[in-house]
């Protein structure tokens, strides 16, 4: 089955309208855990508007499933997974300023910094995945760096879904295939939501692991948490 990692951020955002602690960002990560998601994932930015660095900390201690942290490697960044130690890190490519990740990383012509950061992260005994666009040669790119998965940007997949499902779903299900090939194990992540989440998982069978915040705490607003989670868990069900 493929694993559920919930994405918290859009519940810190809901914290810091109002400032204070409500909604709770830790006690979501424990409850989200609690109904059923396999992993728990996070991506502080730098002017800190969602998931702030003391969260990260905070949550260390608590996440008892599979703690994932997003970000652009930079030294925060990585002093961060050097305290932490997730078990996986996921790269992306995203500037300080950007409001949500839009692209995978060329991992071609970033493969030296990448190989220097994947070397250091691996060494502390985390799991690299690298967020790429569905084009064998990012995925080819990402084995020949050292990541040890990739994490597809399914944005484009999501938009086309309700137009064109099987092209929409191609070009994935080929990186994936690709990347099974190449020993690489494969993530998926952006604008995942109830309606095109099945489709895809049906067509990676290798699929180990969706992250999926936004649209799931969008529909927690009307179907309540521990049910909607149930609901995209229902999704990745291979029965």
């Amino acid at each position: 089955m493929t694993r559920l990692s919930v994405n918290i951020n859009k519940i810190a955002t809901l914290r810091n309208a109002r400032g204070g602690n409500n909604p709770d960002v830790i006690k979501t990560a424990i409850d989200c855990e609690r109904f059923g998601a396999q992993g728990i994932t996070v991506h502080p930015r730098p002017d800190e508007r969602h998931i702030r660095y003391d969260d990260v900390l905070k949550l260390k201690s608590v996440v008892a499933t599979e703690f994932n942290i997003e970000g652009y490697p930079d030294d925060r960044y990585m002093d961060l997974i050097r305290t932490v130690k997730p078990a996986q890190a996921t790269l992306v490519p995203d500037p300080p300023e950007a409001i949500t990740s839009n692209a995978g990383w060329d991992t071609l012509a970033n493969a030296s910094q990448l190989a220097d950061v994947t070397k250091a992260i691996k060494a502390l005994g985390v799991r690299v995945s690298i967020f790429v666009d569905p084009t064998p040669r990012m995925v080819e790119g990402a084995a020949k760096i050292g990541a040890d998965r990739i994490e597809l940007y399914t944005e484009p997949y999501a938009r086309e879904f309700s137009v064109q499902r099987d092209i929409a779903v191609k070009p994935y299900a080929e990186s994936a295939k690709v990347a099974k090939q190449l020993g690489l194990g494969v993530n998926a992540g952006h604008d995942l939501d109830l309606d095109n989440l099945k489709f895809l998982a049906d067509n990676i069978p290798s699929l180990d692991e969706v992250s999926i915040g936004h649209a799931l705490i969008c529909d927690a607003l009307y179907l309540g948490l521990e049910n909607t989670i149930q609901l995209y868990l229902r999704q990745l069900s291979r029965t």
